[in-house]
Order: C-alpha cells, then structure tokens, then sequence
C-alpha cells in the first residue's frame, strides 16, 4: 500500500472531525491578542476543574516529570495536557519525513488529510490514554469505583482532550497568536514559579507551619522573627520549600537565556528577481529552540515511567534493579530514583548532591548535553529545516547567499546549519543542568521551555508593531 492511499484512509472521517475554520480575512492583531486571552483563560480554567468520580489518592505521580513539557494538571480536566496533540505530531512528522506517509503540500488536499491525521490520531491517543489511566487505577481502583464512573472519566478526559485540540487549532488558524501547544507551556511553567514564590499557603515539614511562597516566608520570616540576620539566612536557604536563592537562580536563569537568544549568524540573501532586494538568512544559536531539551525530557520520562511499573511489579528482579530502584522521600509520598540507570539519569537536586556523588552529576551532565545535541541535529532533518531544504526554500523563492550561485548555497548552509543545531543543543542541555543543580524554580526543562516561547512570542509582536509580517521575505528570515 502506498503511503498516499494511507493518507487517503483519514478522508471518510474529515466530514466528521470537528474542525476550526479559517478565517476569510487576515485577523487585526488586537483580536488575536484577544482571541489568545481567551483560550489561555479557557486552559488555565480547566486546569482547576477536578475530574469528577476520582477518589483521593496520595499515591506516586507515574507522570511526574512530564507534567512540565504536557502542561497537565494531575485529577484535573487537564491531565493529559498538550500530550495526544504533541505524541501525534511527532509521529505523523516522522512517517512523513520517512516516506511512509507521502505528502505533497503543495496540494490543498493532502494538506486538509495530512491534518485531519494528526486531529484523528490525537483523538485515537486521548482515548487510549483516558482508558490507561483509569484501568490502572491513577483515580482509584476500578473495581471501587464501577463501571460507571469509569466510562464517565474516560469521557470527560477525551473531551477534554479534543477541547485542547480545538483550541491550537484556533491559534495556529490564525485567530490567535502562535501555538496552543506553546501557550499552554509557558502558561503552566510560569503559573508555577509564580506559585512557589507568592504561594500562601502552609506547610509543615516537622518545624511547624511554614509559608510555601518564598517571598512570602520572607517577609513573613522578617517580621516575626527577632533575629534578623537569622532569619534572612533562613529565608534564603531553608529546605524541602522554595527559598529566595531559588527564586534569584531562576531569574539568573532567564536572564541568561534571554541574552544568549540574540547570538546569531546572518547569511546575506539577495533577489534574484527583484532588483536590490536584500535581506539576511538568521542561523540563531538555539536554531532548533527548545525541542533537544523537550526530546531528551520526553525519552527519560517515558524511562523513569517504564522503571516504576517494572520496579512495583517485580522488585527483587536483578535486571529491573539494573533499570532503576525507587524510595519515598520523607515528607512526599513521589517516588524518586536510589539507584540503577534511572538515577544516573536523573538530575541532583543541588550542588551538595553533586559533591556527595560527582559520578552521578558526571554522568546525568554527560548524557544531557550529548543527547540534546544529537537530538538537535537529528530535528533539523526530520522537522525539513535542514540545509538542503532552506537551500530549496531559497531557491523556490528566488533568493541566493551573496557571493554564491545556486549549486554553493547548500554548501555554505551545510557548512553552518548542523553545526550551530549541535552546539545549540547541547548548550540548552547545559543551561538546563546549570538550572536544575541552582535550584531554580520550576525546573531547568521548564524554564528554558517558558523563556524560549516567550520570546517568540515577544518577536512575534515585534513584527506586528513594525508591520514587516506577511511578506514572503519576512517570512523566509523571520
């Protein structure tokens, strides 16, 4: 079977799939920022909404180190998160980058059945996921909870599900401004450094009610506490809560990112049809953004996912030992990795584990960043932003590199393209290292995922204000 009939399987199913319609005239940029409000309010609304027929459960996160780069919530409407949409992406991506799925996009209807595909295909993995979730007992076990119920929460999970489908359509349609799947991220991040900095709420870690908030303990440290010098150390470096030292390693940490997204190489372009037309072709420093560091969270989370249902059914095996052992921490009920291959790749969760275990730090530092720029390479390829397809690009649109005839121009690409996707790579795995070792809030994947959307989304308005969107030349460099 050919991959074009392949596609063609989705087409008695597009008149069923709902779908956003795009809009007839280009949408004023107020609206898409209002459009954009909207369905973040929608999102972060949802987020709050427990599934209803789940019973409490104290129970390990299986998907606790997901939770950032799905931007789910656990027990709420959210918890599978941007994850059938993502998962679906990527797989549809790779068939398609492989051949296995023909796509001509130059075609307006392999371009409808090559998106109706990622839409089934998300609806398929909500389904799939919705009924793992439930039969394996993450809201309670099944025979407690009946039947009943259980249908009830598969159906308010793919729902959900199909409600965050919608919603990244109306963006990336063009009614709103980017992509759900990056809003929903920077969204989530950032609603949780915001919460572990101003959180009023208490905790009691064995020394008495204690403010989660670090900048509320702070001030809440300062005024009821005699010793002020004692209390200022106390509100910098306390344990097992969020402390200011945290909150200043964040801030450090964005401000770093943000720097260091100005680096880059411009490869001088010209018109070869319109006369005097010129331009530059950007190679940034993070040409691939974040996806090396959402790749690399993605692999080990699936392996921490995989070690812990291994771990809890067979744990006297030496080959599961070998994967990964797992313990509670004392004053959470989340599993965290103690031993085998899943504790090497796991980050330390400060400077003094690093120093108690260096061979750890070593090794976690080592898979990062070699991961991350392996993965970035890989992503130039399979995402079509190689050198051999910007240098199709170019010539599709009737461009050259200055100095440079049709046949030099993927070698010029070529000679800078890989590399600054590798080094790019592994710097971000770098940063992130650097900001889980600090302690910053929200993690080092989370963080560099907030900073980088942000700041594509703050480029985006840049283009906006000065009115240089939509031209094929913006579009091509921007």
């Amino acid at each position: 079977m050919s991959g074009f009939r392949v596609l063609s399987l989705v087409r008695p199913f597009m008149s069923v799939l709902p779908e956003v319609s795009s809009p007839e005239r280009k949408v004023p940029f107020q609206q898409r920022i209002m459009w954009t409000a909207i369905v973040l309010a929608i999102y972060l609304i949802s987020s709050q909404i427990p599934l209803y027929g789940i019973m409490s459960s104290d129970s390990s996160d299986p998907l606790f180190w997901m939770r950032v780069i799905l931007a789910s919530n656990r027990g709420t409407l959210m918890e599978l998160g941007i994850s059938p949409i993502v998962t679906s992406g990527m797989i549809i991506q790779l068939l398609a980058s492989a051949n296995l799925l023909q796509v001509d996009f130059s075609l307006r209807e392999d371009r409808m059945l090559y998106s109706g595909a990622q839409k089934l295909f998300a609806l398929i993995l909500s389904l799939g996921q919705a009924t793992v979730y439930v039969l394996t007992g993450l809201y309670g076990p099944p025979s407690e909870l009946g039947a009943g119920v259980c249908l009830l929460l598969i159906l308010q999970l793919v729902v959900a599900g199909l409600i965050v489908i919608l919603l990244d359509e109306l963006l990336q349609k063009g009614y709103g401004l980017g992509s759900g799947i990056s809003l929903f991220i920077a969204t989530n991040v950032c609603e949780t450094i915001v919460w572990k900095a101003f959180s009023p709420t208490t905790v009691n870690t064995g020394r008495g009610p204690e403010f989660e908030g670090a900048i509320v303990a702070l001030f809440h440290l300062l005024f009821t506490w005699n010793n002020k010098t004692r209390a200022l150390k106390e509100a910098f470096y306390r344990e097992r809560l969020p402390n200011v030292s945290n909150l200043i390693a964040t801030l450090a940490v964005f401000l770093v990112i943000i720097y260091l997204q100005g680096f880059r190489i411009e490869i001088p372009i010209k018109s070869t049809r319109v006369r005097g037309q010129q331009g530059a072709f950007p190679v940034k420093l993070f040409y691939t953004s974040n996806m090396p560091i959402m790749l690399v969270s993605a692999l080990t989370s699936n392996y921490f996912i995989i070690s812990q249902m291994l771990a809890s059914r067979f744990p006297s095996n030496m080959f599961v030992n070998l994967l990964g052992t797992w313990d509670r921490t004392e004053d959470s009920p989340q599993l965290h990795a103690i031993g085998g291959i899943a504790y090497y790749l796991s980050p330390p969760t400060s400077m003094a584990g690093v120093f108690r275990d260096p061979i750890h730090a070593l090794v976690y530092i080592a898979f990062t960043l070699t991961f991350c720029g392996v993965f970035s390479k890989v992503w130039i390829e399979v995402s079509g932003s190689g050198p051999r397809e910007i240098a199709k690009q170019l010539k599709d649109n009737q461009m050259v590199i200055a100095g440079h005839r049709d046949a030099g121009m993927y070698k010029e690409l070529k000679r800078v393209i890989p590399t600054a996707a590798a080094f790019g790579g592994a710097l971000i795995g770098a940063l992130s290292v650097v900001a889980d070792l600090s302690g910053a809030l929200g993690s080092g994947t989370g963080i560099l995922l907030a900073v980088t959307i942000i700041y594509s989304y703050f480029e985006m308005g840049m283009k906006e204000a000065t009115g240089i969107s939509g031209s094929p030349l913006a579009d091509l460099i921007g």
